[in-house]
Parts: structure tokens; sequence; C-alpha cells
């Protein structure tokens, strides 16, 4: 291999060769400010590389902004944006590594195949949603998100380039007379009051980003800056050629005041209203460019679409609620309300025969919302959780036992039992409610502290509260047992395993040098043991008494699994052949099977510290793994349950997507697949529970 060099400067015109330690391969594109290379790591891994030109590099003002992207790009990296894997903005010439994400930009898409189909714009509008939902959640703000920052994976939307992001509490702000952005998709604040531009002005460019996909054009459009800058500030904007079930939902984005504008969250679900009815729509009539040859093709059956002519305030908002408003009737026509023992649509349940008598089957139950169940085991039924509806279903053959309306929910995991009880988080995560799994009646319910999520172990319910407390309440009555407040100055994340009586919490440092753990009782909690490691730690797992978990270097890449065992005080580091972007790990017999971000799935011996075998599965984003002895079971975003056999890495068998008519909808997280005897079960997209003979993939 070449010796390893920065780039000096003057090496502009000719390729580079290394980036820190990425080799660079060919140009991906130049921007202002840089060029971005397609690289590979030593071990193989694409990334795309972001060196910064020389001019810039000796400007010590761009290498605190570009110290800045870093920063950002580090806090939101995840399932929508191209994971930071490594970077060094001290460098003679400033870089940084992202993991390479194939596909072109929005921006490329549309002009090389026109607007986008309907089914297209709702489903990059959902992805974007999530994008900005999880941007936001760390408390940072885009700021530019356009056509050329929308990457479209194969698994959805990806946005990239935070080149003048800022988190929300920042005091480093936009001086004054200089305005930082893309005029076209710039929100009003933006002109307005640059120092106060907060999550709602990632919201106004998604407006405009949608409006671009679906005519090729912006909702403001000008040749100037200064008419496009006027037009945004004062004037509606022209919707002309967006489908009319979108229309409502891009206006609402297209607020000229921040706080009319609706949130990620709020977007999602409106989108979820739209879902059944989405194809079915027309488009408004396409509009002409000044010299009257017509900017879309409009559809062979339909006439020309009339000359150009900017629709009114009045004219606009009518429209978008007449819209709105069918699309609420539509949305009511289609999903009957349902109380606790309120009629409902009897579940379709499709029955074939599985190799050594098993059943296969899948069951819907209708007369819910769109959404994907999560399901667990319970009391001899399948107890799920889907849009703010519980229900029961028969393990046998998928038969609906009972469901019952519960507070709209917006937790990621499934219902857990506890306590012969099944308890569910609802109301954002702020209120637990506990059912008979028999019946699906409520047995008690009680307000939680604000909490960073809920954990069942032993009968027990756990939450770890922001003040740092554990409490401890009993599964079967609801009532607070015990709490245990924790060191450190950050809240724990708490993580339980089958098996294991101990709740563990895990507090990492501010710098990352090291994560703090406390092994509680779950049932008293007293503290078994505590220990501090090494770097920024995550649990995935425990067996004999030891702690599996995986290394972290703070922005979501794995570079070895660890295990500490409490008894002796020990711990050993298994690194990895190549770093993982956002593994999730599922541990058995000694081994643990990691599966990344991209689909890469890895086995490795904790005893022997080798990796054992590795599969590319093609899976962009896949579930939590589940292990056996003889299998490694996982989920893929459009509904496929995948087997791969345990001891050799060889995909056993598969089965056939489920995306259903709300195709776009993308969980932000996967649930995970479960086995009950030799049954595997899963969930899919399309609202399905399904199950399959977990002893023959191939069946599948």
């Amino acid at each position: 291999m070449a010796p390893q060099r920065n780039i000096g400067a003057g090496a502009e015109a000719e390729l580079p060769e290394y980036a820190g330690q990425y080799h660079l391969e060919s140009c991906l594109g130049s921007g202002g400010m840089g060029v971005v290379h397609l690289a590979r790591s030593t071990s193989g891994l694409k990334l795309a590389v972001k060196v910064v030109h020389a001019e810039f590099a000796a400007d010590p003002e761009f290498r605190g902004r570009f110290r800045q992207e870093v920063a950002a790009a580090r806090r939101v990296s995840g399932a929508f944006t191209a994971p930071v894997v490594d970077a060094d903005p001290e460098a003679e010439r400033p870089w940084m590594a992202t993991l390479f994400i194939p596909g072109p930009t929005l921006s490329e898409e549309v002009k090389r195949n026109g607007p986008m189909a309907p089914a297209q714009l709702r489903r990059l509008m959902a992805g974007l949603a999530e994008a900005l939902r999880d941007i936001h959640r760390v408390g940072v703000v885009h700021r530019d998100l356009k056509p050329s920052n929308v990457l479209l994976a194969e698994d959805g939307p990806k946005v990239i380039d935070f080149g003048i992001s800022r988190p929300k509490d920042s005091e480093l702000r936009t001086e004054t007379g200089k305005l930082i952005g893309t005029p076209p998709f710039m929100a009003p604040e933006q002109f307005r009051r640059p120092r106060e531009v907060g999550p709602a002005a990632d919201i106004f460019a998604l407006g405009s980003v949608l409006v671009h996909a679906a005519t090729g054009r912006g909702p403001f459009d000008s040749d100037s800056p200064y008419v496009v800058a006027y037009q945004v500030v004062h004037d509606e904007p022209d919707l002309t050629g967006v489908p009319e079930s979108l229309a409502p939902l891009v206006l609402r984005c297209l607020a000229k005041e921040p706080e009319e504008r609706p949130t990620p969250d709020e977007l999602m679900r409106e989108l979820r209203s739209v879902a059944a009815s989405y194809d079915t729509q027309a488009f408004i009539p396409a509009q002409r460019t000044d010299d009257g040859s017509p900017k879309q093709r409009p559809p062979r059956d339909e006439p020309a679409p009339a000359p150009r002519r900017r629709p009114g305030r009045r004219t606009v908002l009518a429209a978008g609620a007449l819209a709105l408003a069918v699309g609420a009737a539509l949305a009511a026509s289609l999903w009957p309300g349902s109380g606790g023992d309120g009629p409902y649509t009897e579940v379709t349940a499709t029955h074939a025969a599985a190799a050594a008598g098993g059943a296969a089957w899948q069951a819907d139950p209708g007369g819910m919302k769109p959404g994907m169940p999560r399901c667990a085991d319970g009391a001899g039924r399948l107890l799920c959780l889907r849009s703010g509806t519980a229900y029961a279903l028969d393990p046998k053959d998928g038969s609906l036992l009972w469901r019952r309306t519960v507070a709209e929910d917006r937790a990621s995991g499934p219902p857990a039992p506890a306590g012969g009880l099944l308890v569910l988080p609802t109301d954002g995560g702020r209120r637990v409610v506990a059912l008979d799994p028999a019946s699906g009646r409520p047995r008690w319910q009680r307000a939680l502290p604000a909490n960073t999520g809920l954990r069942v172990a032993d009968g027990m319910v756990l939450v770890a509260g922001t003040d740092r407390v554990v409490t401890g309440f009993d599964g079967r009555s609801g009532k607070e047992r015990w709490h245990h407040r924790l060191p450190g100055r950050d809240t724990p994340t708490l993580a339980v395993f089958p098996g294991d009586p101990l709740v563990h919490a895990a507090t990492a440092s501010a710098d990352g040098a090291y994560t703090l753990f406390t092994a509680l009782d779950a049932h008293t909690g007293t503290a078994r043991w505590t220990a501090r490691l090494r770097g920024v730690l995550r649990p995935v797992g425990s067996e004999d008494g030891s702690l599996v978990m995986l290394s972290d270097d703070g922005a979501g890449v794995t570079g070895a699994v660890v295990r500490y065992s409490p008894a002796t005080r020990t711990t050993r580091r298994v690194p990895l052949p190549i770093a993982l972007v956002a593994p999730q790990a599922a541990v058995h017999g000694g081994q643990v099977y990691l599966l990344a971000a991209g689909g890469l799935l890895e086995a490795v011996d904790l005893h022997t510290g080798k990796r054992l075998w590795h599969l590319e599965t093609g899976v962009s984003r896949g579930s939590l793994p589940v292990a056996t002895a003889g299998h490694v079971y996982f989920s893929a975003p459009d509904g496929r349950l995948l087997a791969v056999g345990s001891r050799d890495g060889r995909l056993l068998g598969q089965t056939s997507p489920r995306l259903g008519t709300a195709g776009g909808q993308v969980a932000s997280t996967l649930p995970a697949p479960f086995l009950i005897g030799p049954h595997v079960y899963a969930t899919a997209p399309d609202g399905s529970v399904f199950a399959r003979d977990g002893r023959d993939p191939a069946s599948w």
C-alpha cells in the first residue's frame, strides 16, 4: 500500500491519493467548499470522503465551520443520514469520511427522469419527515435541505451535507448582513430573522423539496434570487402540479410563520391518513413556461394544461381545505372506530401446510389504522400493539381473541408481559397501562416520571428517569417497589435480557472515555455490581453471568465486541475485522451475531476471538437478529423474514415482501421476530402478523 499522506495544497488538478488512512479512488463531485471522493478503507469498506479545498483550509473561520459540520454529522448519524466513519478537521486539508450510499441525489433523479409519481412522492415525504424527526431529536437544525442534499437510496431518502447546520441551542449565529442557505429552499425567517432559525425552517424546506420533486421546479420560481427571496417572504406558493392528496400537507409546510407548520411526527401521522387513497388522486394541471411549452407532459388522455397562472391566497387555501376535508372524510370511512368491546372487522387468516406438521398463517385484523404491529409472547397468545390498538392472536392459527383501543402510543418496543399482565407504554411514554392478557381489559395504569424508556424484567416494570433515578414497579399491581439513584450526571439507559434477573444501567462519560455500569436486582433495586469500563459501550446480551457489549466510537460505528465478567472483574475485547455501522446484535452459545446498516451480517466467537463467517444479506436496515442453535432470524423493512444458518452463514430461506398499499411507510425501528417452540413469528408494514416453521426456512 502506498504511504499515507495528507493532501497538500496545489493538488486540486490531480486526484489525491489518501485522506488520512483512506485511499481515494475517484471523484464523486465538487462543490464550493470541497471535493467528495469515492474511497475505500483498508478493509475494503466503501466511503464518501469530503476533502476541503486548499484555499479554505487556510481560513480559521472556515475550519471552525467545518469542525461544526463534522460534529453535527456525528450527532445525527443514523438510518436516515450517511453515517460518519472518521474525520480530521485539523489536517492540513480537513476531511470527513461517511459511509458511501449508492443512489442519485433527488436533483439528479428529477433532472434525469422528470417529476416523481404520486406514490414515490408520498414515500419521499414520509422518509424526509422521519429524517428530520431524527435530526431534530438530537438538537440539530439542518438549514440547507434541498434536492441536491437528498440521496435516494434503496431503503429510502438520506439527508446529507450538514455544512451550515446548527445545534438549536448554539451560540454560533449568522453574521449580520450574511445569508446562508439556498434561496429557493429557505424559510421566510431565514431572510427576516436569521438569528432565530429553528427546526420549523427545515419543514419549510421539505415543502419546497416536495414541490420540486413533483414538478421539477420550486414553489417560488424565478431566475433572480432576490425575486425568490421576496416571494418566499410575501407570496403564496405555486402548487400547480402537486398531487391533490399531498397539496394540503405541502401547503402547511410552506406556512409563513414557523409555529403554523407541522412537526415531523404530525406529518407522518397525516401521511398515513392519505396512504390508502394516494394512488387514485389526480394531478393538479401542470403549469407552462413563459413560452407556452409544457413543463410537465400531461397524460395522453387529458388535454394540455392551461397557461400559467399563479393562484391567489384564497384560492390556494380553499383548495387545500377542500382536499383536506375530502381526505379526512375518506380516512374516516376506511377506518371505522372501535371501542374496547366494539364491532370490528374479523381477522383474515390464511393457512398452509408446513414441514414437520407446523402451520403457516398470516393474519391482519381489520378496522385499525395502518402501522407495523409490535408483538410479544405472553400467557399462551400473541400480544400485539398497532397504532393505538392492543389485540391478541391465537399462535396456532392467527385467529383474533380480543382487541382494545388504548391511548395513542409512540413507543418503538412491543408490549411486554409482566406479572401475568400485558404492560404497554402510552401517551408518548408518559403513562403505562397493564391489560389482562385473557380479555384485554385494563387492570391498572399510572403516570410515569420523565423517562428514557420502559423495560420489563422478571415481572417488574423498570423506568430510568431524567433525574438518574431508576424505579421498579410491580408488574401485577403497578405499585412502586423501589427506586435507586445512580451516580453521574446523565440519564442512564436500561438494558434487560431474557433469563437475566438483572437490569443493566449504563451511562457514558461526556468525552466518551468510559461507560459506568450498574447491575440492579430487578425485584429489590439492590446493586449487584458496578464497573467503569473503557470507551462508549452498548450492552447487547448476557450469558453465563457475563455482560456482552459493543464498543462504539460515539458516532454509531462499532469496532469491537466486549465481554465483561463481574465475577472475576475481567474484560475481553474482540476487535472486528471491519468496523460496522449501527449494528444490532444477538448473543447465543458464546457467539455474537451482528447485523449492520447496509446488510452485513457477522458472526464472532467470544471464546476464540475469531470471525466465524460473514454474509452480505442485501437488507439495508434490518431488525434486531434473533439467534438459536441452528438459525439466525431477522426482518427486513419490506416485511420479509429471513433465516441464516448460524453455523455457516448460508441464507436458508426468506418470505415474500409484505409492504401493502402503504408501501412507503418505514418504521423507525423494525420489530424483531420471536420464537414460540419451533415456530417463528414476525410482523410487516402491511399490518400483518405471520408465522412460519422455524425448522424449515427453505419452505417459506
